[in-house]
Order: structure tokens, then C-alpha cells, then sequence
């Protein structure tokens, strides 16, 4: 249906500059009131003053006390001491999701990471507190904080952190610390020499609504945003109003500053949809993606019209490459997903034991004896690097809820088969492991996962038969990984070579 699909998103790429309208001093009044009121530790997403805010509030005396943002990375620790005996303050820690506070930046600097409100603006404190956020710069030589000594809603005059003596900053692989006597606006920007290049890394997240039985139309959004857990719950919130979800786990990109522009190029659409767009390949501006202004850009489905006798389809799945203009054969595959109908129940299965994605079953089975670390390093980190993957990936991994659930989708993806997976064993001198699936080959394991997942963290899967063409591939696709934005973990800097995938030669 046409009214399924979600009115357009505001426009997020043109950010004024201009401060605040003009508001009563009773509004802002209110304004401070309602922010510095204490929360007692909940966190509260509000728009106050057409700002939207996260803040967390508390009154701290001379124990100190540590204010957090959960699942944005931030955090505002007060020591013992910092505020004198027999006295309390009010302090608030704030998550600025209005762009226009960003510090204004050339097409050499990068915004990296969130813009932090400290308040009430201007206290001071005995000992020096520390503020914490994530940034997403490719090298922490290159992160550079700054601040603005301004309330919240006058105009902001950013200036280096390093300018101000009272003030101390440092900054590590991913996270910025910055020691204050008082209070302020911080954030961190991206500055590399003239002759160094700057990376950051960002996250690609894709957001869709259900898809429901009688839906002609469907849509899906791909935001490119800074590597940051802020900004990815910044996009989920925006989407609650249309009922969007991610389709999947987003994907890291290391992005150049080279002043390309970020090309999403349609390479599969499933049978029984068309694109509705005129075009297969849209195009992100590269400031817009360099100054952390969180771009979309939309793609919108329409059911085809079934022949006479033809059975409807019930599923879409969509693949998609990204990659910087200039370089399209060094892409990388952003989106393979497949989103049934509601309601749909059954997954077909074959009975070739040749795998695309393995049963619940072994999967778990596999998943229990390679989690533990072995000594000798002959675990899920083994059947890491015999797929290719590179050291810092497999640390990457190791920062996940199940690296070796992680490691075993890997395999998925490669598209390999259970006795390829039975012959790594071996070698890997596994043999509970090549026991468990020689078992599953043999007919005396459980083959039967006909129902969709009911697992909160993996889907049931199905088998295909023997290697078919890419279309046929992608229709007998299983059902991604349930994902939770509350459960991603920061990535650690690492090459981005597993990610990307160089076009072969013909």
C-alpha cells in the first residue's frame, strides 16, 4: 500500500549556523530548570526548546559520583572530594543531537565525535572531574578536542581544548578524556597535516519498516554515521516513528578524506519487486558524511504485478555495494538481507547436507565447544585466520558477546559447505568439532529447522543444495541474525580488509 511508506525524514544535511531563535527568559528559564533537575541516574530523551537532548542528572556532594549515558559511550566522573564537605551541587551531563551546536569545520577537519554539555555551565569544582566520549578517528594522533565556554543556548565560540590552561585533554584509539575544573561544551574534530591523510570510521546502518502481507511498496534506509554508539542510537530513534528496525549488523567503513563522494550502488533485487526509483546508484556528498551531519539516502521497492497462475512473493532481498567514487572495485557488500512477510512460519529446506547457512542445532552445538579460549589458541581464533581474517578482526571479534558465533557467521557468509567445514576441522586437529558435524552428514543429527528463530540471538536456518547461481544464492538465503543496537560493541581500529571485497579481474 502507498500509505505504508514512511513520510520522508527530515532533511539532516542542511544545518544552520544561525544561533537559537528568540526565546522569553521565561523559556529559558524552564529551559535550565527542566535540564538541571535530577533524574536520578535515567536517562531522558527530550526536545526542549527545539534541542533535542539526552541528559542524565544528579546532585553530588563531597563523595563524588560518576554520571553515565547508557549505550552512548559517554560518561562525567566526579572524585571524592571535588565538591566541598557539607555540600551538594547539581550537575548534569548532556548529549547534544542538535547539529547546528557542531563547531563549524573546513574540508580538511572532520567532526569524530558527539557534542557533550556539561551544566549547570560555568561550576567549578575543588578537584578535577572527567568527562569520557567515543570518537571515531582513524588515527588518535589526529583527534583533537575542543570546547566552547558558552551556555548551552547562546552562540558557541569553539576553540581548541589545548588554548585553555584550566583544561587538559587526551585521547586514545577511541575515546576522548578530558580533565575540568569547570563546566562547559566539548567535543572532538578530526584535524591531519596538510600532508597526512585522515580516515574515520563510520558505521552503515540499515533501518525498514515490516513488511506486511498486503504491502505493495517497501523501503529501507541506509544512514552513514560516525562510529560512535551515539550516533547509531541517534538513528534508531529517529526511525521509532515509523516503525523502522535495523535489517541487520551495520558494517564498518573506513572513509577517506579525500573529498569522494560515497556511492550505494543496487546490485540484486529479488523476483516479484522493481525499483521504484529511476535510478539504481545514489550518491552521498562527502562533507556531508565528513562532518558528522548522520546523511540517508532511501531506497522504495513496488510489489510487481503477479502474472495469471504466478505464486506472490513473499520475501524481499536486496544486495547493495558501497564504496567511494573512483574506487568501485573496491566495494564492500552492505546489505543481504531477506525480510518475509508477517506471519510467514515455514522456511523451506533441502535435504543436501552442501550448507548456506547451517541448522540452529549445530550452529549452537559448533558455537559451545569453540567459545572457550584454548591455551594453545586452537579455538574460534583458529577457524578465524583459516577464513582470511585479519589479526585485528579477530580482536575486533573478541569484543563480542560470541566471538565464535561471530566467527562461524563468517563461514556463512563464504558460502562454504559442511564438509568444507568438516575438512577445517581435521586440520585444526578438532575433532569434537569435525565429530559434530560428521554426525549431522550421516543423517544421526538433527536436520529438521523448518520454523523461524525464536533464539534472541540467532535465527533458525536452512539448507541449500548444491552451488547455484548468484540469484538462486540469494533466494534460498535464511533469515539474518536477530541484532540489538543495545548489544553492538565499539569495534577496535582495525584494517578494514575483511570488510571490503576487491572485484576480481575478468
Amino acid at each position: 500500500m502507498l500509505d505504508s511508506i514512511p513520510v520522508p525524514l527530515p532533511n539532516l544535511e542542511v544545518v544552520s549556523t544561525m544561533p537559537c531563535p528568540t526565546v522569553t527568559l521565561e523559556e529559558v528559564e524552564g529551559f535550565y530548570r527542566e535540564l538541571h533537575t535530577p533524574t536520578g541516574g535515567r536517562m531522558v530523551v527530550k526536545q526542549l526548546l527545539n534541542k533535542l537532548l539526552v541528559y542524565v542528572g544528579k546532585e553530588v556532594d563531597h563523595r563524588g559520583d560518576c554520571l553515565m549515558l547508557m549505550e552512548m559511550g559517554i560518561s562525567l566522573a566526579i572524585p571524592p572530594g571535588a565538591v566541598a564537605l557539607g555540600q551538594t551541587k547539581k550537575v548534569s551531563l548532556v548529549l547534544i543531537w542538535d547539529l547546528s551546536d557542531s563547531p563549524p569545520l573546513s574540508s580538511s577537519q572532520a567532526l569524530i565525535s558527539p557534542v557533550v554539555y556539561c551544566g549547570p555551565h560555568g561550576s567549578v569544582f575543588q578537584k578535577p572531574c572527567q568527562l569520557v566520549f567515543k570518537h571515531c578517528a582513524g588515527s588518535a594522533t589526529q583527534a583533537r578536542a575542543y570546547t566552547s565556554n558558552t551556555d548551552l543556548l547562546s552562540s558557541k565560540v569553539w576553540c581548541p581544548v589545548q588554548d585553555r590552561e584550566e583544561l587538559k585533554a587526551r585521547t586514545t584509539r577511541d575515546e576522548c578524556q578530558i580533565q575540568l575544573l569547570h563546566f562547559s561544551l566539548y567535543t572532538c574534530v578530526l584535524e591531519a597535516p596538510w600532508n597526512s591523510e585522515a580516515r574515520k570510521w563510520l558505521q552503515l546502518a540499515i533501518f525498514c519498516s515490516p513488511l506486511a502481507a498486503d504491502q505493495t511498496h517497501f523501503q529501507i534506509r541506509i544512514y552513514f554515521l560516525n562510529n560512535t554508539p551515539c550516533a547509531l542510537q541517534w538513528a534508531v530513534t529517529n526511525e521509532q516513528p515509523f516503525r523502522g528496525g535495523l535489517c541487520g549488523p551495520v558494517q564498518i567503513f573506513n572513509f577517506t578524506g579525500r573529498t569522494k563522494d560515497m556511492c550505494l550502488a543496487l546490485k540484486y533485487l529479488s523476483d516479484g519487486w522493481e525499483n521504484v526509483d529511476d535510478s539504481s546508484c545514489q550518491v552521498v556528498p562527502h562533507l556531508h558524511i565528513w562532518h558528522g551531519r548522520c546523511p540517508f539516502r532511501s531506497f522504495c521497492f513496488r510489489r510487481k504485478q503477479n502474472e495469471e497462475g504466478a505464486v506472490p512473493s513473499g520475501e524481499i532481498i536486496v544486495t547493495m555495494h558501497t564504496y567511494q567514487s573512483g574506487l568501485e572495485k573496491k566495494y564492500m557488500e552492505i546489505l543481504r538481507f531477506q525480510a518475509p512477510e508477517n506471519g510467514s512460519q515455514m522456511t523451506r529446506i533441502s535435504s543436501s547436507p552442501l550448507c548456506n547457512r547451517m541448522p540452529r542445532e549445530l550452529f549452537e552445538q559448533l558455537q559451545m565447544l569453540l567459545e572457550p579460549n584454548s591455551i594453545s589458541g586452537n579455538d574460534w581464533r583458529k577457524l578465524a585466520s583459516r577464513l582470511g581474517l585479519c589479526g585485528m578482526k579477530i580482536r575486533y571479534f573478541s569484543c563480542q558477546e560470541s566471538p565464535a558465533a561471530a566467527t562461524l557467521e563468517i563461514f556463512e557468509e563464504q558460502n562454504g559447505s559442511l564438509k568444507d567445514l568438516y575438512n577445517i576441522m581435521v586440520a585444526m586437529d578438532r575433532l569434537d568439532c569435525a565429530s559434530a558435524i560428521k554426525s549431522f552428514l550421516n543423517g544421526t543429527g538433527n536436520r529438521h529447522c523448518c520454523t523461524l528463530a525464536t533464539s534472541p540471538h540467532r535465527s533458525d536456518h536452512q539448507l541449500v543444495g548444491d552451488r547455484q547461481s548468484p540469484e538462486q544464492e540469494l533466494q534460498e538465503q535464511g533469515q539474518p541474525m536477530a541484532w540489538s543496537p543495545g548489544t553492538k560493541m565499539p569495534p577496535e581500529a582495525y584494517e578494514n580488509q575483511a570488510l571490503e571485497v576487491e572485484e576480481e579481474e575478468a
